[in-house]
C-alpha cells in the first residue's frame, strides 16, 4: 500500500545530511594512502513521515553540497520519480564538477530516495528494482600493509575457515610500491593461512609502474593469485591494459569512477578483466545500473567495491555480476550505525526479505559520539 498520508503524489519535504567520523579499531594503510578514521556522510529524505536513508563514505564537505545544491532540486518534487531527481541533480552539478565530493554527495541522495520509494510503496529495495539473483557473492577485504603477521592470519582464517567466505584480499604495494620483498611475503602468508582452495586476491591501490607490475605478478605464480587490483593507477588505463596482456591474475580497477564515460575509457582500452564499481561514488543506484550496462555491452563482469550493504540490494538486479567486497572498515561502521545488517553466509549475503527499503535502520544514539557535522 502507498504510505502518502492521503496524498496521491508523495513529495519529497526534507532533505537532510550529517556526517560521522569513526575511529578504526588500529592503525591502516595501503599502497598508496594511510588513515586511522574513516568518515561516513549520512543523507535522509523525507516525505511525510517516511524517512529514506543514504550515505557515502567521504569528506564531510559532502554535506555541504547536499544541503546547499542538491536538496533545492528534490525537495518538492515526486518522491517516486527517482530517475528525474537523479537527472536534476546531475544538471545542478554542472559548474560544481561532478567527480569526487560532489558525486559522493549525488550518489548518497540517490541511494536515499531509491530507500524511501521502497518505503513509501512497502516493498523491499531488492524487488522494487527487480532481482537477477537471489544472492550476492562476497569476498573479504582487508590485509592492510600495517598489520602484522598474526593479525593478518587472524583476519584472513576467520573469514575462510570460521565465516565460510571462500575469497579474500590484502594489500600490496606498501610505502608506494618500495616494499615488494614484504609485499610478495606476505602473498605467500595469505596463501599459508587460507589453504590451497581458497581463491586469494591483491590490490595495490596504483602504487606500482607498469614494468614493476608485470614482474611482480610473474611471481604470484606459486601462490595462485587469481586478481590483481589496480596493479597501476585507475588513471592510466593504457598501462591497466599492458599488465593484463602479462599477468594470468584478472586485473581489476574502477572504483574511482564517477561517470559513465570513466567507466567506459576503462572498457574501451581493455583495461580490466572486472569492472569495479561504488555505488557511493558512481552517481548511486541509478547509475551503477547503467555502469553495469556499460560493462555487459563489453562482455564483462561488475563487482561492487566496499560500501557493502549500500551495495546489497542493487547488485541482486545486476546480472553480470561477480561479487561485493566485504571490507573490513566499511562492514564495521555499518554494523556498527544500523540496525537489520544481515551476516553472510555460505560466502555471500541475502537482502532482507523485510521490512521495505533496503532494510536497514539508522541507529543516531549509537552514531552520536562520531557526529562532526
Amino acid at each position: 500500500m502507498l504510505r502518502t498520508g492521503g496524498l496521491r503524489e508523495p513529495r519529497v519535504d526534507a532533505v537532510e545530511a550529517s556526517a560521522y567520523v569513526v575511529p578504526t579499531d588500529q592503525p591502516e594503510a595501503d599502497g598508496t594512502f594511510a588513515w586511522t578514521s574513516t568518515t561516513l556522510v549520512l543523507v535522509q529524505v523525507r516525505s511525510g513521515e517516511v524517512t529514506g536513508t543514504g550515505w557515502t563514505y567521504g569528506s564531510p564537505a559532502c554535506t555541504t553540497v547536499v544541503e546547499h545544491d542538491l536538496a533545492p532540486v528534490v525537495v518538492g518534487h515526486d518522491a517516486l520519480a527517482v530517475p528525474a531527481a537523479w537527472e536534476r541533480m546531475r544538471h545542478a552539478l554542472r559548474n560544481i564538477g561532478r567527480p569526487g565530493v560532489a558525486g559522493m554527495a549525488l550518489s548518497a541522495v540517490d541511494i536515499a530516495l531509491w530507500d524511501l520509494a521502497g518505503r513509501l510503496l512497502g516493498m523491499p529495495l531488492h524487488r522494487l528494482l527487480g532481482p537477477a539473483q537471489v544472492e550476492v557473492p562476497v569476498y573479504g577485504s582487508g590485509g592492510f600493509t600495517t598489520y602484522d603477521a598474526d593479525r593478518l592470519a587472524a583476519q584472513l582464517g576467520g573469514w575462510v575457515h570460521e565465516q565460510g567466505i571462500p575469497r579474500v584480499k590484502i594489500k600490496i604495494g606498501e610505502a608506494g610500491g618500495s616494499r615488494t620483498e614484504r609485499d610478495l611475503d606476505r602473498v605467500a602468508q595469505a596463501r599459508a593461512v587460507i589453504g590451497p582452495e581458497a581463491e586469494l586476491y591483491v590490490d595495490a591501490n596504483g602504487a606500482y609502474t607498469v614494468g614493476q607490475a608485470v614482474r611482480v605478478a610473474e611471481r604470484f605464480a606459486p601462490y595462485d593469485v587469481r586478481w590483481f587490483e589496480e596493479p597501476v593507477s585507475s588513471d592510466d588505463p593504457e598501462g591497466l591494459a599492458h599488465v593484463r596482456s602479462h599477468c594470468r591474475a584478472d586485473v581489476a580497477a574502477g572504483e574511482y569512477g564517477f561517470d559513465l564515460a570513466s567507466f567506459e575509457r576503462l572498457c574501451d582500452a581493455g583495461a580490466v578483466d572486472c569492472l569495479q564499481v561504488d555505488v557511493t561514488r558512481c552517481g548511486g543506484i541509478t547509475e551503477l545500473r547503467r555502469v553495469a550496462a556499460v560493462a555487459a555491452a563489453h562482455g564483462l563482469q561488475v563487482s561492487g567495491h566496499c560500501a557493502p550493504y549500500a551495495h546489497l540490494a542493487v547488485l541482486t538486479t545486476v546480472p553480470n555480476l561477480r561479487h561485493l567486497e566485504w571490507f573490513h572498515d566499511h562492514v564495521r561502521i555499518e554494523t556498527m550505525l544500523f540496525e537489520g545488517c544481515p551476516e553472510p553466509l555460505g560466502g555471500a549475503l541475502r537482502p532482507p526479505a523485510e521490512p521495505a527499503g533496503h532494510g536497514l535502520t539508522w541507529l543516531p544514539r549509537a552514531a552520536a559520539p562520531y557526529r562532526v557535522r
